[in-house]
């Protein structure tokens, strides 16, 4: 049985307890391993942005193609079908990828950190071409940047083609442009207001409509297109300085400086220091964080000018965030893996799933468990909440998807030794006699992976 720590560490900061690995000793170990190489992404590839938003231009012009084409014309509908399949594929072997980094326990603390950032940083792959692309977006934008600075974070993710049109900035013009007085259109303020309520200040932090209009101006010119690519067009930028929360920004050509500018004025703000600490702690200790735990870290955020490390290093060394375990519902993907890891379902048995297993056996469930793959409700991520994941429709989903686990990769585990395995220190007399009572090795399987205590970290 593994040391307290090591329970907490790995339920509470990990994917959950594996018989495969050996968690963390203690906060210098589990920092130790973060800063070290990122030993997954090399282990299990997931494409780029420019590979898989080539790939999605290409399939839209190939049905745009069809669709000009008598419906006789067998060889263009079996193009377009190929190509889907293609796509479809490319989809679910990201999402095989992604599964398979988080089942390796050595550096899950890395793991659920891209999790948390590319939620706070949220591009819903669904419509406007994001379908294929959203994995590949956190690829390229969260992952590099997990370890860094936040402002250099926040730059990357919001700066992203992905985040461009997500949030309809390719279609954001300055009025007074050349581009916006021949054509008419005006301002965006979709990317303006995002990045100040959800991913800086925060909905309470103090600033005015003023601030997010001013902000959508300076942010006209960025641009994407998935023919063209990434540019910055001066002609569609609104002309002038802006003042965004006191500060001006502009006034000469303008340039893609002045946006990083106040970027990084942004990231800087106190306001921001106390939104991302207070995020941290509900993210991985608490639904109602103690606030001397988000008052820590956002010092050390404040402190360090947004150094990450500094910031993580400050959630784990205070006594706060190792206490009360079981105050957070494990989100479906968590869930899985976490059911994956303790059932040592080896790497290879889900690398080799193809594209329709990979949705029967992953995407479907998360699906029926309410967390569809890369598609949260909104802009603002997944909810927090313990009631939102604990329901009786969640819980069903949840139950069902452990009992056809435990049919086809439970191996010949004890559900007594699963309990065990799964749950470390925090496993009780109670849980063993019941899952020893099982009228089957599947059904105590099962048992363990539905219980409570599994489904809270």
């Amino acid at each position: 049985m593994t040391t307290h720590f090591q329970t907490m560490a790995a339920i509470r900061f990990g994917y959950g307890l594996s018989a495969a690995d050996v968690p963390p000793d203690n906060v210098d170990d589990m920092l130790s391993r973060l800063r070290g190489p990122d030993r997954m992404a090399a282990a299990w590839p997931i494409a780029s942005f420019p590979v898989r938003a080539r790939e999605s231009l290409n399939f839209r012009l190939l049905r745009k193609s069809f669709r000009n084409r008598p419906d006789t014309d067998k060889k263009a509908r079996q193009a377009v079908r190929k190509a889907y399949r293609r796509m479809f594929g490319g989809l679910m072997q990201d999402m095989r990828a992604t599964v398979l980094r988080a089942m390796d326990g050595h550096d899950a603390f890395r793991e659920r950190l891209v999790r948390f950032w590319a939620d706070h940083f949220t591009v819903i792959g669904q419509g406007k071409g994001l379908r294929f692309v959203t994995t590949a977006y956190v690829e390229d934008a969260i992952r590099p940047n997990v370890t860094g600075r936040f402002s250099d974070l926040l730059k990357a993710a919001d700066m992203h083609p992905a985040m461009l049109i997500f949030l309809d900035q390719t279609s954001s013009i300055g009025p007074d442009s050349p581009i916006g007085k021949r054509s008419g259109k005006g301002l965006n303020e979709n990317l303006a207001r995002e990045i100040i309520e959800l991913h800086t200040l925060g909905v309470k932090g103090a600033y005015t409509q003023k601030d997010v209009r001013q902000f959508a101006s300076l942010l006209t010119g960025l641009y994407y297109n998935f023919r063209t690519g990434s540019r910055f067009r001066a002609a569609a930028a609104e002309p002038g300085a802006e003042t965004v929360l006191g500060h001006s920004y502009g006034g000469g050509p303008a340039s893609v400086a002045d946006i990083e500018a106040a970027l990084d004025d942004l990231a800087r703000h106190p306001a921001t220091a106390r939104h991302i600490a207070g995020k941290l702690a509900v993210h991985f200790v608490s639904d109602n964080p103690d606030p001397a735990l988000v008052d820590h870290v956002a010092t050390a955020f404040a402190d360090s000018d947004g150094d990450l490390m500094a910031t993580y290093a400050a959630l784990l060394e205070h006594p706060l965030a190792w206490e009360n375990p079981g105050e957070k519902a494990r989100q479906p993907f968590d869930f899985m893996v976490a059911a994956l890891r303790a059932l040592n379902v080896p790497a290879q048995t889900v690398a080799g799933l193809d594209a329709g297993k990979t949705r029967l056996w992953l995407a479907a469930p998360m699906e029926a468990m309410g967390q569809p793959w890369q598609r949260p409700n909104g802009p603002d991520g997944w909810p927090e909440e313990m009631d939102y994941w604990i329901t009786p429709q969640g819980l069903a989903a949840r139950i069902e998807w452990a009992l056809l686990l435990a049919g086809r990769m439970g191996g010949d585990q004890r559900p007594q030794d699963l309990a065990r395995t799964a749950l470390g220190t925090l496993v009780d007399t109670r849980m063993l006699q019941v899952v020893g009572a099982a009228e089957s090795r599947r059904e105590g399987i099962a048992l363990v992976l539905a219980s409570p205590e599994f489904n809270r970290r």
